[in-house]
């Protein structure tokens, strides 16, 4: 196991850090995607626990130092290196922790994203995809978390049309688990061209940063029925995911968020209902 970073060219093969970590550091150099470390892949089933400590704190303390803070909230996301690829996107399947903040919790995010490779209903994806449940090799994303005031998910193409022409977002208050995790119907936005067609809906829940972790609490009521993004939001978002659809060579199904007024990209892989479709 090794430490290397998002941008960085030893982060940029999915067969050391992963499909989801790879993309990230590819992308990192010409898009917005918060800081990160990942820890390279290693078997989920015997992965080495006494080597994790002085690596972890040595450089959760060097993205302290790139954040301009003491103890930066962090995501820990596993990613496996057979995930986010065109047959199977591994979408939910493993387990994230949001809001980990301090060199001790971190070591404990990442042990459980190793257990989680391991749980029936990943095991049992795997097998639906026809991929290896005896060998699984997994590494672990760390990155700087966006506390966000509005997240998305977008897809470069209409997953539900196969249109091309159409860039389909959907969107909640605060961060992105709402959404991903489905405990929200989400406000829909249609943008062709520089067309935005929102449909906004009423918004019950929404997840947010706690001292513990995230909670889902109640939207405010006067935000539940407010669009989560204006028109020049959704047209910004609708470009980034037809540049990043130009720079892969695929439709990308995007996780980004919104804070203080600047876009981040999370997340991109592959589209792959369009395949089956």
């Amino acid at each position: 196991m090794q430490i290397v970073w998002l941008g960085q060219p030893d982060c940029h093969d999915p067969a050391r850090v992963g499909g989801k970590a790879a993309n990230l550091s590819r992308l990192a150099a010409t898009y917005p995607v918060p800081p990160g470390f990942c820890l390279t892949a290693t078997s989920a089933q015997h992965h080495p626990r006494q080597i994790y400590a002085a690596a972890i704190d040595e450089a959760y303390a060097q993205l302290a130092r790139l954040a301009g803070m003491s103890e930066p909230r962090v995501a820990v996301r596993s990613s496996a290196v057979d995930e986010d690829g065109v047959r199977a996107s591994f979408a939910g399947q493993h387990e994230t922790f949001l809001n980990v903040c301090g060199p001790t919790a971190i070591r404990d995010a990442v042990m459980r994203c190793f257990h989680s490779a391991l749980a029936p209903r990943a095991m049992a994806y795997r097998r639906q995809n026809g991929l290896s449940t005896d060998h699984i090799r997994l590494a672990v994303l760390v990155q700087h978390l966006v506390n966000a005031d509005t997240s998305a998910v977008i897809f470069s193409a209409n997953p539900m049309t196969c249109s091309r022409d159409e860039v389909v977002i959907t969107a909640n208050w605060g961060l992105g688990e709402s959404i991903v995790g489905g405990t929200v119907t989400p406000d829909t936005f249609l943008v062709r061209g520089a067309t935005v067609e929102a449909r906004p809906s009423d918004k019950e829940r929404m997840t947010v940063a706690v001292d513990s972790g995230v909670r889902e609490v109640p939207v405010p009521r006067l935000l539940r029925r407010q669009p989560t993004l204006t028109d020049a939001q959704a047209r910004e978002m609708a470009d980034l995911a037809r540049s990043l659809e130009a720079t892969t060579g695929y439709p990308v199904d995007v996780e980004c968020a919104w804070k203080a007024s600047r876009l981040y990209l999370l997340q991109c892989r592959p589209i792959t209902t369009l395949s089956a479709a």
